[in-house]
């Protein structure tokens, strides 16, 4: 999807650089009028980490995993769940609806359904406390001590999923018409911000809770290639960057048991969506 995206990117630049030298006019008969028009879109997506520092409080534990690794997890295409409205929301997937304010500025809010999962026996450096029964030969005292994170010590998947609701705000430029407007091509550049809801799936020591919670906050930023067609239909490719900052995750359910981590993120998505005129 990543080597996609690129060659789309490039193309929108050759369409820019080898198109009109100077930004069209209103008057001018290619000139796309977006104002007052509702948009909305759905498509798929990859993502990507950076390591986490990852912190652990509760009854008789108090510590920090140095260094995290985690990465997403797509579901393997299958056009009878990835073309099928009954299963949208199992893939990982992005949704939104906006709107024009003017002919190049737009404001949306969208659901973008990422999946983070810790990856399952890798070596992490552990500093802090751990003296609970449940918590067996793991109990005792670290400071920088490898630790292998096996499953019996700690499951940590954000799969149901690493959940980012943000409103956008998002500036349109058109690189290239073609005759009668029947196909355009657009480049897209915004920023975000918003909340982070997810389901997690988190054991530690054997024990966890499965439910949706609001655990922190997301800022991102995203620029995009869209080409639309038949004037209220467009494909569009766009790559998504940001930080995200969980300070309340829950773990086992327990009282004042829970976790926090923040970490930066990167996205591919491939979307298809429409326009519905309102006020023009």
């Amino acid at each position: 999807m990543t080597k996609l995206l690129w060659f789309l990117l490039a193309i929108g630049i050759s369409c820019r650089v080898q198109g009109q030298s100077a930004p069209l006019q209103k008057d001018d008969s290619r000139y796309i009028h977006r104002k007052g028009k509702l948009f909305l879109y759905y498509g798929w997506n990859r993502s990507a980490y950076s390591m986490s520092d990852i912190h652990f409080k509760g009854e008789g534990y108090n510590f920090t995993l140095d260094k995290v690794v985690a990465h997403d997890r797509p579901t393997p295409f299958d056009v009878r769940v990835y073309l099928n409205p009954a299963k949208i929301t199992i893939p990982q997937y992005q949704y939104r609806i906006g709107y024009f304010l003017s002919d190049k500025w737009a404001i949306s809010w969208g659901f973008n359904h990422m999946k983070y999962v810790m990856d399952a026996y890798q070596t992490a450096k552990i500093t802090g406390t751990i003296n609970t029964p449940e918590a067996g030969i793991y109990n005792g005292d670290y400071q920088q001590q490898d630790l292998e994170l096996t499953k019996d010590f700690l499951q940590l998947e954000h799969t149901n999923g690493l959940n980012y609701l943000s409103v956008n705000f998002d500036r349109v430029e058109t690189l290239w018409v073609g005759k009668h407007r029947r196909v355009s091509l657009s480049a897209i550049a915004g920023i975000g911000a918003g909340v982070m809801y997810p389901k997690s799936d988190i054991k530690l020591f054997g024990r966890g809770v499965d439910r949706w919670h609001v655990a922190g906050f997301g800022l991102s930023s995203q620029i995009a290639l869209r080409l639309e067609f038949f004037k209220n239909l467009f494909l569009e490719a766009q790559f998504e960057g940001g930080l995200i900052d969980m300070p309340d995750i829950i773990t086992t359910g327990d009282a004042g048991a829970g976790a926090k981590q923040h970490f930066f993120y990167r996205e591919e998505t491939i979307m298809f969506g429409g326009y519905i005129p309102l006020f023009q």
